[in-house]
């Protein structure tokens, strides 16, 4: 059974996921933010991983990035990116679809919150019906551009911080004995 302390787990259709952003990628810019350089499919599912690598470590998602099968003839493989990140690639004639589906299902009675990123509207309702939250891709998209720069802005307020200096760090005594020296002739 699920506990309140268990992460949400985010399921994402890949090449859902870049399929959409390929269709907005004139019209919106906040796609455009993290797919800046989208040169070829290989390019494409890194700069998605670690666009949501850093989205799910921000929002604190237990995240697992689907990619079908493709043509590939190799058994499932299941590569963890980060802690927070997992990659699947499903089985040879498995869908993404059928396997977010099918994870849905036998997750279902462990009341643990599912979130399933997709704009296929057939999945949509399949897993609304096993009791998951469905967030668009466009959405999705639009989500981890804002992550990024909320991330941005915040390492860089840390660069910018006067708290950063030394002596800010330094415990009472040390600052004493360090304006001793410096006024000492």
């Amino acid at each position: 059974m699920g506990t309140l302390s268990d992460p949400p787990v985010l399921l994402v259709d890949g090449y859902n996921i870049l399929g959409v952003w390929s269709q907005h990628q004139g019209s919106d810019p906040a796609p455009a933010a993290i797919f800046a350089d989208r040169q070829d499919l290989q390019t494409a599912r890194h700069q998605l991983t670690d666009a949501l690598a850093n989205y799910s470590a921000f929002q604190g998602y237990q995240t697992r990035l689907v990619f079908d099968a493709h043509n590939r003839r190799d058994q499932a493989i299941c590569e963890s990116f980060t802690h927070s990140l997992d990659i699947y690639y499903t089985d040879y004639g498995q869908t993404a679809d059928s396997y977010i589906e099918l994870y849905c299902a036998q997750a279902r009675p462990q009341a643990t919150r599912i979130i399933v990123a997709t704009s296929d509207r057939a999945q949509q309702l399949t897993v609304l019906g096993y009791g998951a939250e469905w967030m668009s891709a466009l959405q999705l998209i639009k989500d981890m551009a804002t992550t990024t720069t909320k991330i941005r802005t915040k390492q860089n307020s840390k660069k910018r911080s006067p708290r950063r200096l030394l002596v800010h760090s330094l415990n009472p005594e040390a600052k004493r004995k360090l304006e001793q020296l410096r006024y000492c002739p």
